[in-house]
C-alpha cells in the first residue's frame, strides 16, 4: 500500500512539474526565440551610399520597458509614452519637452491608445485606465487578465484585448462593461503583445493557429474567421502558426500575417481568403499606395502588390536582425533592428537609403510623426526619438544591396515554394453594408469604404 501511495505521489509531482514546465514554455518561447540574445548572429551592416539623410529631432527618456512591448502615441501637439514602472508621460510635439508626468500605481503592460481625447491604458493586474489630455484619471475598468497590446477606442467605445484571448468593449464614458468576446487559449502559443484594429464598425483580431476574425464593434458578435495558416510540422512548436501582429486594413480588404505561417489577403465583407502566400513573420505587415510591406522572420525585408501578392523586391540584408514592423514613410519604408538602428529603405527598389543609429537596445515601434517626413521610435531602453526623413541632392553611384524578385508584379511569378496567388477575388464594392442594418440587429450596420475615384 504505501508502495502504490509512493509510486502515486510521484507520478502527481511529474504531472505537476510538466504543467509548470508548459506554462514556462509557452510563456517564454517568444523571449528563447526573439530574445535578446538571438540564436543566430545578426548579420553584419554593409556599407552603401545614403541616397536620404536621417536625423535625430528630438530625444527623450521614458523609462525601463522590462518585458513589455510599448507603442506611443500622437495627437496634434503632443506624443504619449509610458513605461513598467506605471508611469504616463506627455511630450510636446515640437521639441520633445516634457509637459506632465503621472503614475497610475501599477505596472503598465500594454501600450498607449488614444481616442477622443482621452487615453487608454492597460496594466498587468487587468486593470484599464482612461485618462484626460490634462493627466487626470477619468475612470478605471478590470477585465479579465494582464492588457498587453493598445486598446483602441471606437464611436464612444474602448475596446482592448487581454493575455488570455478575451476582447471586452468598454464604455469610454464611464467605464461599464458592454459586451465580451471569448476565445479558448491553445496549450502552446508564442507570449506577443499582438492587439486588434478596429475599422468601418468591426474589429479584427489574429489568434493562434492562424486565425482571423471580424466582430462588431457595437456587441461583439463574430461576424466571420477565416484561417490565414494552417498549423504544419510534428511537434508542438513546429506547429504554432500564430498571427502576433495587427491585421491592416485597406478598402474591401484586411491583410494579416501569421508566424511559420501566412501573408493572406481576406475580403472584409465575407471572411473570405483571396490570395496568401508563404510568409512567415512576427512583427508583423504594413502598406501604403498598393504595397504591403512585410517583415520576414528571419530578418528580410517584402515589398507585395495588394492585388494577388507578387512581389516588387525583397531586401535580404538585415538577416536575423529582428526587424520592427515596417513603416511606409512616401518613397520610403523605415525598419528598427535589435541593435538599435533604423534604416530606410526605397519603397520603389527595396535599396538602402539611410540608416542612422538611435540606441545600444533594440528598437520597439515605430509611428508616423508630426509630419510625411518624419517618425517616433521607442526603444527597449526606454529611448524616445523624433527622427526626420529628407532626400539627398545628389544621385547614387550605383544600387545598393538588394535581392530582388521582381520590378513589377507581373515581371516574375511567385516561388514554387510559395502558394500561388488565387485567381479568384470579390467584386469592389461600395457603400454596401457588410452586415444587415436593421433594426434589432443591435446596432448599426457595418460599411467599408467607397472604392470610387
Amino acid at each position: 500500500m504505501i508502495k502504490y501511495l509512493r509510486l502515486s505521489l510521484i507520478f502527481l509531482l511529474l504531472a505537476l512539474a510538466g504543467c509548470e514546465t508548459l506554462t514556462s514554455l509557452r510563456q517564454d518561447f517568444a523571449d528563447k526565440v526573439f530574445g535578446r540574445e538571438p540564436p543566430n548572429p545578426p548579420a553584419e551592416l554593409q556599407d552603401f551610399k545614403p541616397t536620404y539623410s536621417a536625423k535625430i529631432d528630438w530625444s527623450s527618456s521614458i523609462g525601463k520597458t522590462e518585458r513589455y512591448d510599448y507603442t506611443p502615441a500622437l495627437d496634434s501637439s503632443a506624443v504619449y509614452a509610458n513605461n513598467a514602472a506605471g508611469e504616463i508621460i506627455k511630450l510636446d510635439i515640437s521639441n520633445g519637452r516634457q509637459v506632465w508626468r503621472i503614475n497610475i500605481g501599477e505596472p503598465i503592460s500594454g501600450g498607449i491608445g488614444l481616442g477622443a481625447g482621452v487615453l487608454f491604458v492597460g496594466t498587468k493586474t487587468g486593470n484599464l485606465h482612461a485618462i484626460d489630455s490634462a493627466g487626470k484619471l477619468l475612470w478605471k475598468s478590470k477585465v479579465s487578465s494582464e492588457i498587453l497590446s493598445v486598446p483602441r477606442y471606437s464611436d464612444g467605445m474602448a475596446i482592448v484585448r487581454t493575455g488570455d484571448n478575451h476582447i471586452f468593449g468598454i464604455d469610454a464614458t464611464d467605464g461599464s462593461r458592454k459586451w465580451v468576446y471569448e476565445r479558448s487559449t491553445p496549450a502552446l502559443t508564442l507570449r506577443s503583445s499582438v492587439g486588434l484594429v478596429v475599422d468601418g464598425g468591426a474589429v479584427y483580431a489574429g489568434f493562434a493557429g492562424g486565425k482571423l476574425v471580424a466582430i462588431r464593434a457595437d456587441n461583439g458578435k463574430l461576424l466571420w474567421e477565416a484561417t490565414v495558416a494552417q498549423p504544419k510540422g510534428v511537434t508542438e512548436i513546429e506547429r504554432i502558426a500564430d498571427i502576433t501582429s495587427l491585421p491592416f486594413t485597406d478598402g474591401a480588404l484586411v491583410y494579416a500575417v501569421a508566424y511559420q505561417g501566412r501573408v493572406a489577403a481576406v475580403d472584409r465583407r465575407s471572411g473570405k481568403v483571396v490570395w496568401s502566400r508563404d510568409i512567415s513573420s512576427f512583427a508583423g505587415l504594413n502598406a501604403e499606395a498598393g504595397r504591403i510591406f512585410v517583415s520576414h522572420a528571419l530578418g528580410s525585408v517584402y515589398a507585395l502588390d495588394y492585388e494577388q501578392g507578387k512581389s516588387f523586391w525583397r531586401q535580404a540584408g538585415l538577416l536575423n536582425r529582428r526587424l520592427t514592423t515596417p513603416l511606409p514613410m512616401g518613397s520610403v519604408v523605415a525598419v528598427g533592428d535589435l541593435e538599435g538602428y533604423l534604416h530606410f529603405l526605397t519603397r520603389d527598389e527595396g535599396n538602402f537609403a539611410a540608416r542612422i543609429k538611435l540606441d545600444s537596445n533594440a528598437v520597439m515601434s515605430l509611428i508616423p510623426g508630426a509630419s510625411s517626413n518624419q517618425l517616433i521610435a521607442e526603444t527597449r531602453d526606454g529611448g524616445l526619438y523624433a527622427i526626420s526623413i529628407a532626400e539627398l541632392n545628389e544621385s547614387p553611384a550605383g544600387k545598393a544591396e538588394t535581392k530582388t524578385e521582381s520590378k513589377s508584379p507581373e515581371a516574375k511569378p511567385a516561388p514554387a515554394s510559395e502558394s500561388a496567388p488565387s485567381s479568384e477575388r470579390s467584386i469592389m464594392f461600395g457603400n454596401d453594408p457588410l452586415t444587415p442594418n436593421s433594426e434589432g440587429a443591435g446596432g448599426p450596420g457595418i460599411t467599408l469604404p467607397s472604392t470610387e475615384p
